[in-house]
Parts: C-alpha cells; sequence; structure tokens
C-alpha cells in the first residue's frame, strides 16, 4: 500500500473544511440578517405600540372632553327650566301730614311650572319722577346680578343679608 502523505490527507481533507467553513460563513451570515429583520419586527412594533398608545390617550381625552360637555349641557338644560315671576305695583299710603307713594316688588321663583318659594315682597319708597321700571330691576332679588353678587359674598356690598338698591336721584336705599 502506499503511503499517503501530508499532502494526500490535505487534498482529501481539503474540501471538508472548505465546506465546513462556508457553513460556518453561512451559518452566521444567516444569522446577522434573521437579527437585522428582527431588530426590523422590534422597531415596526414599538412604531405600533406607540402609536396605539397616542390613540388611546387621545381616545381618553375625547371622551373626557364629551363628558364635560354633556355634563355642561345637562347643567345648562337644568338652570333653563328656573325663572323667575315678577309683579309689582305702586301703593299709596295717605295721612294726614305725609303722602307716601311706594313700589311693591313681588318675586316668585319657578322651576318649570312648580314653584319654589312663596312671593318675596319688598316694598321701597319711590320718590317724585323716579323710574320705577329701573328701581324694580335694581331691588330683585332673584335677578342674575344680585345673585352673582351675593354669591361672591355678603350680597357684594358689605351688608351680609341686607339688599341695597340705588334709587333714581343715586340715593341708597336699605329694604
Amino acid at each position: 500500500m502506499p503511503e499517503l502523505s501530508m499532502e494526500a490527507f490535505l487534498w482529501m481533507f481539503l474540501p471538508l473544511f472548505v465546506a465546513a467553513g462556508s457553513a460556518l460563513l453561512a451559518f452566521y451570515i444567516m444569522q446577522a440578517r434573521m437579527e437585522v429583520a428582527l431588530a426590523k419586527e422590534r422597531e415596526s412594533i414599538a412604531g405600533v405600540r406607540a402609536a396605539l398608545a397616542n390613540q388611546q390617550e387621545v381616545i381618553e381625552e375625547k371622551v373626557r372632553a364629551a363628558e364635560e360637555s354633556s355634563k355642561r349641557a345637562a347643567l345648562n338644560d337644568f338652570l333653563a327650566d328656573f325663572r323667575v315671576e315678577e309683579r309689582h305695583y305702586i301703593r299709596e299710603s295717605k295721612s294726614l301730614f305725609l303722602n307716601r307713594k311706594s313700589m311693591v316688588l313681588q318675586e316668585r321663583l319657578y322651576f318649570r311650572n312648580i314653584p319654589l318659594c312663596n312671593w318675596v315682597e319688598h316694598e321701597m319708597p319711590v320718590e317724585e319722577g323716579g323710574d320705577i321700571s329701573q328701581l324694580a330691576k335694581a331691588c330683585s332679588i332673584f335677578a342674575t346680578r344680585a345673585l352673582s353678587a351675593q354669591l361672591n359674598g355678603n350680597g357684594g356690598n358689605g351688608n351680609s343679608g341686607k339688599l341695597r338698591a340705588a334709587a333714581p336721584d343715586s340715593r341708597l336705599i336699605e329694604t
């Protein structure tokens, strides 16, 4: 038998080494490609998650805004059902030396058609030449101006519980 030399072993095992090296090179190249594909998938998933989180925030804000607007609309509808019925007339008191003229203002608060209180009556002295309608508006306790002044703190005039009205001649009349 002929003796195998080192050169023969080299020629015999060289294709095997080349095949093993090629296989290892192909494995590492495929592994790198898979990692790139996986990184791209993770990136796209992260983008989708961010878009989903953003959309969820937008939807939550829209729901909150819709709830607030519906509450506001319900409150406005409720407050629109309140109304004030008002009437006034002139009362003259005649005595021996004094002829006194006063305006009587009566107000009543209603919810739809249900009265919420009895008639609230105010009597205010009227001077000659005074504007009765202006005096009635100034002394109304259910007017929005009077209610907002009372909500801002003790009637808006420093007297808690007392209503002050300006008469046509700029003097204050307490009622």
